[in-house]
C-alpha cells in the first residue's frame, strides 16, 4: 500500500507518453547502453570508472557487451531510459521509482555490503557554525542536490520535517545545487549554513581531497535508504533479461573475476548484487518521503529560485 502511495506521489513528476522500446541486442556490434546517474558531482570519469569493471566482468561471464556512459543529471538518465536511449541504468531509489512508474525501468539488482542493501543520508553543518540542534536551522539556509535524489533532496527534507522544522516556512533559503558534492562544497565555502548529502558521497569527497572532514559536523542522520539500484528496460528480450540477472547475480563468485571489480555507489567494493530483490524494498520510502508530492516539490523549487 505504501508503495502505491509513493507511486501516486511521483506520478505528478511524470511526462505523458509511453517509453520507447529498447533498441540494442547486447552483441559487440550492438552493445547495451548503460547510463549512470552522476551521484558524486557529475564527473563522468569518476562514476564511469566505478562501474566499467563490473560491466566488463558481466561481459566475460555472459557474452553481453555494454557501452557505459554517465548522464549529465538524474533527470537526463530517467529521460534517456524512457526515450529508448539506454537499456540499463544505475539510478537513485527515487529516480528508479519514477522511471518504473513511467514503464521505463524494471529492477535488475541492488548492491549488498555486509548483508545490507541500505545506506544513510545526513544534514551536515560546519564545525564552527554553532548550530547544535535542528531548531537552530530556523532562518538558516540549506543546500540540496537534485530533486530526483533520495539522499540529497527527499530525505533531508524529511529529516527536517521530522525534527519539527518546516523547510518551506522555517528555513531562510534553499539552494538546489544538482549534486551531493556541490552541496557539500557550498557548505565548505560558507555559501549555505547546512547541506544534505549521503554519507557515501561525503566520504568519497573527503577521500578525493575535495573536503576537509574536520570542518564538518553531522547534525541529523536519516533512516535507512535503499541502495541505488541497477534497472533494465522492460522492452529487452526475456532471454537477455534472464542472462543479465544470472550473470550479475553470480559475478561475485565467478572464478577469474577479481572481487575489487565488483563495485557500486561511491566506488565501494560490494559483496554482491542481489537479483532476487523486489520493488517491495522501496516500500518504506513512501512512509518517509510520501509528503513530498508535486505541489510540495514545486514549492521547494520555487523557494530555491530554480
Amino acid at each position: 500500500m505504501r508503495l502505491v502511495v509513493l507511486l501516486v506521489v511521483l506520478a505528478g513528476l511524470c511526462l505523458t507518453g509511453l517509453p520507447a522500446k529498447a533498441e540494442r541486442s547486447g552483441t559487440a556490434a550492438s552493445p547495451l547502453r548503460v547510463l549512470l546517474i552522476p551521484a558524486d558531482g557529475g564527473t563522468e570519469d569518476g562514476t564511469k570508472a566505478d562501474f566499467v569493471p563490473l560491466f566488463n566482468a558481466i561481459t566475460r561471464t555472459s557474452g553481453i557487451h555494454f557501452d557505459v556512459q554517465t548522464g549529465q543529471s538524474y533527470a537526463a538518465v530517467i529521460e534517456g531510459m524512457c526515450a529508448g536511449q539506454a537499456e540499463i541504468a544505475w539510478l537513485g531509489p527515487v529516480s528508479y521509482v519514477e522511471a518504473h512508474r513511467r514503464g521505463c525501468a524494471d529492477l535488475l539488482a541492488i548492491e549488498e555490503r555486509d548483508g545490507s542493501s541500505t545506506y544513510y543520508a545526513g544534514i551536515f553543518v560546519s564545525q564552527a557554525s554553532g548550530i547544535d540542534t535542528p531548531d537552530e536551522l530556523s532562518g538558516k539556509s540549506i543546500a540540496l542536490g537534485s530533486q530526483h535524489s533520495a539522499s540529497s533532496f527527499s530525505y533531508p527534507l524529511a529529516m527536517l520535517s521530522k525534527a519539527g522544522i518546516d523547510p518551506l516556512r522555517d528555513l531562510g533559503a534553499i539552494r538546489i545545487t544538482g549534486s551531493h558534492a556541490n552541496s557539500l562544497l557550498a557548505l565548505q565555502n560558507g555559501l549555505v549554513d547546512a547541506a544534505g548529502a549521503s554519507f557515501i558521497s561525503f566520504e568519497r569527497a573527503v577521500n578525493q581531497g575535495g573536503l576537509n572532514a574536520s570542518e564538518f559536523r553531522l547534525l541529523i542522520k536519516s533512516d535507512p535508504i535503499p541502495n541505488p539500484p541497477i534497472a533494465m528496460h522492460p522492452g529487452l528480450p526475456e532471454s537477455v533479461k534472464e542472462l543479465l540477472k544470472s550473470s550479475l547475480g553470480n559475478v561475485h563468485r565467478t572464478p577469474g573475476i577479481r572481487p575489487e571489480s565488483i563495485r557500486g555507489y561511491g566506488g565501494k567494493q560490494v559483496d554482491r548484487y542481489n537479483t532476487d530483490a523486489t520493488d517491495a524494498l522501496f516500500e518504506a520510502m513512501a512512509g518517509t518521503i510520501g509528503f513530498i508530492d508535486t505541489d510540495y516539490q514545486t514549492a521547494v523549487l520555487r523557494k530555491s529560485g530554480s
